[in-house]
């Protein structure tokens, strides 16, 4: 049951209730940049214009501005429309409310992982627990900063064995 809205009156719907960065970048394609704190009415909003689809939620690690990059990738089935809200949040205390009273498990499985990789807490969600990587001792791995070289060295070889010494040595 499509409704036959374009990606500009979509975005004109999203653009008027929200002061938000609303771009349209292909016909069926809209871009949604917002804040953390209208990041929840946001999405009940654009999950009642039918955006109904939760495809995945990413994270970039964005180093140099201490800032993480939250995207929800949303899909509506009736109009044949993507949709994808970001939001920035603290790197040191990445911190965000949870969408999963918005969609359900399918948000709970990627809060997961965006937990378990980056270690954003997603407030609300009741399973932030391990998904790939079980008994992990380090620091989230996906995180720009992770030096995965010294942790595979400091976890996996003995610098007193003879044949793993090698790689506890200097890099030139």
């Amino acid at each position: 049951m499509s409704t036959n809205i374009s990606g500009k009156e979509m975005a004109g719907k999203i653009r008027r209730k929200f002061s938000a960065d609303v771009r349209v970048q292909k016909e069926r394609r809209i871009w949604v940049e917002t804040t953390k704190a209208k990041l929840p009415s946001l999405c009940k909003h654009v999950k009642g214009l039918g955006f109904d689809h939760l495809s995945a939620i990413s994270v970039t690690d964005i180093l140099k501005e201490g800032k993480y990059v939250i995207a929800y990738h949303l899909w509506s089935y009736d109009d044949k429309m993507a949709l994808t809200i970001k939001t920035k949040i603290s790197r040191k205390d990445p911190v965000i409310d949870s969408v999963g009273t918005i969609w359900g498990k399918n948000a709970q499985i990627h809060e997961r992982e965006s937990h378990e990789l980056f270690g954003v807490k997603f407030t609300g969600n009741p399973d932030l627990s391990e998904l790939f990587l079980e008994n992990w001792k380090g620091p989230p791995p996906f995180r720009r900063d992770f030096d995965w070289k010294a942790y595979v060295r400091k976890e996996h070889y003995d610098k007193e064995n003879e044949r793993e010494k090698v790689y506890w040595e200097e890099e030139a």
